[in-house]
Order: structure tokens, then C-alpha cells, then sequence
């Protein structure tokens, strides 16, 4: 083994170990964690739910209800907010046993749930929390390869389901086309297509305002160092768009094991890259009518965080300006996950309600936060400026 891989790997597992010895010692407080965030002067966040282990994917039902997917939990919540006063009164499992159901999606008052394997649709779900119905399969032809595995999914401007099959791998060349893809196919499960290519593991995609052009998030490739390739942005244009997996990486880091097959300038650049290693997963166009106008159809991006660089980085929600449909620079918005001691947790996916706050989930510390604009200096400890 090359010495530069085997001080990565070394790396690696020592950053491992060190998030195992994290989750083993005592955790401080929801609230007491709260007080370490940093969030942007003029914000509040708050703990909306502490009650949704391992929380990721974000949906929005009628009347302000909120279902929330798991990875390794295998259940779906459905919480809910009764008395409108920004705190969730109760949380209910909706789904259990799954095969790692982090995608969720909601239309026309079903809740359609990607697990590894398959997409379900519970029917009417929102009337029968306490008792939930048995799920419709709409398809179920998906792979089930766990390394990428986990699916992410949204219904789109065209009333048809989004979703992505990630790399069964860290760098390889999938010899089914089904990899590495950005899928749709109809709310029923008919018209299954495959619109992208290239894309190692995406998490987290969104429509933007006016144009419904679509935007997504990609991981990149390990082991090319602390700070190689970068993640990617990507907006997807046509049927055919293919995004540099496994050839090319961020657009113009060529991969050292595939790279000589095909050119980087064979395939769509990323449209923004954030920095290697920080995970970026869910995304959201700001649409609410609460935040002011500097952050109308801005993009918010969950970076769930590193786990193999030699000094972590990502833990953080970040905003992406866009200027003409274009983006153009990226700020941190709310920070702290990260401290020289701990990592406290890990923002997975964001969701707007309907009163214009923001929701994000964390799926190691098992809660949504809540995220208002007060117009006011925040007063939490550390607030940025």
C-alpha cells in the first residue's frame, strides 16, 4: 500500500474512533447544546422535536404536519404541531422496520417512503397516525446494496418521483447502468427513467423558484487527501447529463484509477463546489415569506460533516447566493456542531413550514431544530455577527 493511503486510512480510523468515543460519553442537554450554535444576527434556533432518532429526510404534509425518515433506525415519524405555537406536541411512528428509509416525500395525502430497495406509498396516512395503514408498493426494482445505498426523494414540479441510486462503492465503474443515476419515474411507479449519470451519492436535491430548474448535492470520492475533490453542486438540464463519476471529479480533478478512460471536458461541471470532505446532503430554496429579502430563493445546504479528514470540517448549514440563477457565493448560516472536543451533531436535510421558519433534522443527536427571524440580535451564546 502506497504511504500516503496508509496515513489516510490511520487518519480515518482514528476519527472513527474518536466519534465512537463522542456517542459513548455523556451527551450534554438538547438545550445546553442549543447554547453552542451560532447562527446568523437576526435568528433564533430552538429544538422544535427531541423525540426522532436518527432524523434525516424531511417532508411536508397538509396542516403543518412534518414525517421525518431514519438510516439505521428504520422507522418514520409523522410529528406534529397542533397549537401552532413552533414546538411539536407529539411525535408518532408511522413506519418501523425498514430497510433504511431516509427518503420521504408527500402529495396529495399520501406519504411515499424510499427504503433501499424499494419506494412505498402509505395511503391517507395523515388521519390514521395512532394506527397507521399497510404500504402500497410502488416499485421495487431498485438495488439493494447498502454502501450508497440510502435514497433520497422528493416529488418535482411535474408531479413525479425524484430519486437517485448512488456507487456501490467508494471508486468504481458500475457495470449496471441503474448506478451512479438520477432516477423519476410516476407517482404510481410507471415510467421508470433514468435522467442523469455520474452522480457518486447524492442526498439532497431541490427545484428552484420561477425557473424549476433542478439543483443537487453530490459527495465526492475518499482518499485523494484532506482537501481533494471537492463536493459538488450540480444542476441537471436534459435526459443524458452525465456528472464525471468515476472519470472526473468536482469538474477537474481527474481520478487517478479511471481518469484516463474519459476526459473531464466529456461531462457537466459542478455549478459550485464546497470544500472536500464536508458532506453536503440536503438542500432547500428558500420560498417562505418570513425571512427577508436577502434570503428569498436562496439556497440552504445541510453539510452533514467529514468523517475521514485529519481535522474535521462541514457541521454546518450554509447559504448559497444566487445571482441571475446563477450561484455565485456561499456564507455559513448557523455553526457549532463542531468544537474542539465534540462533534454534537450533524444537519442532515432542511424543510420550510408554512409559516416561513426553517426545520433541519440531525440524525445523530435525534432532533429538528427550528429556525425563525426575529429582526432582533441573537442572544445565544457565541452568536455570529
Amino acid at each position: 500500500m502506497l504511504p500516503i493511503l496508509k496515513n489516510q486510512l490511520k487518519t480515518s480510523v482514528a476519527f472513527v474512533l474518536l466519534l465512537q468515543g463522542m456517542v459513548a460519553a455523556a451527551s450534554p442537554a438538547h438545550q445546553d447544546i442549543i447554547k453552542q450554535l451560532h447562527v446568523t444576527e437576526g435568528f433564533e434556533i430552538s429544538i422544535y422535536a427531541d423525540d426522532v432518532p436518527n432524523a434525516r429526510g424531511l417532508a411536508l404534509g397538509d396542516d403543518g404536519m412534518v414525517f421525518v425518515g431514519t438510516g439505521p433506525e428504520g422507522k418514520v415519524y409523522a410529528v406534529t404541531d397542533a397549537n401552532h405555537d413552533g414546538k411539536a406536541d407529539h411525535t408518532f411512528v408511522v413506519a418501523e422496520n425498514l430497510n433504511m428509509p431516509n427518503g420521504v416525500a408527500y402529495k396529495d395525502g399520501s406519504l411515499y417512503v424510499a427504503t433501499i430497495g424499494r419506494i412505498l406509498r402509505y395511503a391517507q396516512l395523515a388521519g390514521h397516525l395512532a394506527n397507521p395503514p399497510a404500504p402500497v408498493v410502488v416499485y421495487d426494482k431498485l438495488p439493494t446494496d447498502t454502501e450508497h445505498g440510502w435514497k433520497y426523494l422528493r416529488v418535482g414540479p411535474d408531479n413525479k418521483l425524484y430519486t437517485a441510486i448512488g456507487a456501490p462503492c467508494n471508486i468504481c465503474q458500475p457495470g449496471n447502468e441503474l448506478y451512479a443515476s438520477l432516477v423519476r419515474l410516476n407517482l404510481d411507479g410507471s415510467h421508470f427513467e433514468i435522467i442523469a449519470h455520474g452522480i457518486r451519492n447524492t442526498q439532497g436535491f431541490d427545484w428552484q423558484p420561477n425557473t424549476h430548474a433542478l439543483f443537487f448535492t453530490d459527495n465526492g470520492r475518499d482518499y485523494l487527501g484532506d482537501d481533494s475533490p471537492p463536493e459538488e453542486l450540480n444542476q441537471w438540464s436534459a435526459v443524458g447529463d452525465h456528472f464525471g463519476y468515476p472519470y472526473c471529479h468536482g469538474g477537474n480533478v481527474t481520478d487517478p484509477k479511471f481518469g484516463h478512460l474519459r476526459k473531464c471536458a466529456d461531462f457537466k461541471p459542478p455549478v459550485w463546489r464546497f470544500k472536500a470532505h464536508v458532506a453536503p446532503l440536503g438542500i432547500r430554496f428558500y420560498q417562505g415569506k418570513q425571512f427577508p429579502a436577502p434570503y428569498q430563493q436562496q439556497l440552504f445546504v445541510a453539510q452533514h460533516g467529514s468523517w475521514n479528514r485529519s481535522e474535521p470540517q462541514g457541521y454546518q448549514v450554509v447559504l448559497v447566493k444566487f445571482v441571475g440563477g446563477n450561484p455565485v457565493s456561499e456564507q455559513g448560516f448557523i455553526s457549532g456542531w463542531l468544537t474542539d472536543d465534540a462533534v454534537l451533531g450533524r444537519p442532515v436535510d432542511i424543510l420550510t413550514l408554512d409559516d416561513g421558519s426553517l426545520l433541519i433534522s440531525d440524525d445523530k443527536l435525534g432532533v429538528l431544530y427550528r429556525v425563525t427571524y426575529t429582526g432582533k440580535h441573537q442572544t445565544l451564546a457565541g452568536s455570529a455577527h
